[in-house]
């Protein structure tokens, strides 16, 4: 699996952000680009134990037919729905984020 300390991964990533402007079209849902990337800084901030969530009770239930998909090299499939901890509804700043 690529992770951000393996320095192609990592540099590939930052490429795709240099890339984003304030207008970039939204290939997946409902956020524009600068709620995108807070979503994003939201959902690094878990392993980085800045932020914790609260697991379902159906996370109990069905999380580990859900895990396998969510770690592996594999896309994820468009229309999966978002935590809510995640869920960017504001305005954001393209610049701040």
């Amino acid at each position: 699996m690529e992770n951000l300390y393996q320095k192609q991964t990592y540099d590939s990533v930052i490429d795709r952000l240099n890339k984003l402007t304030p207008s970039s079209q939204r290939l997946w849902g409902k956020m524009e680009v600068a709620q995108m990337l807070a979503h994003c800084k939201e959902a690094f901030k878990v392993p980085l134990s800045k932020k914790s969530m609260k697991r379902s009770p159906m996370f109990y239930l069905f999380g580990w037919m859900v895990k396998s998909k969510l770690y592996n090299d594999e896309q994820w499939k468009q229309g999966l729905p978002t935590a809510p901890n995640f869920i960017i509804k504001d305005q954001c700043n393209f610049e701040e984020e």
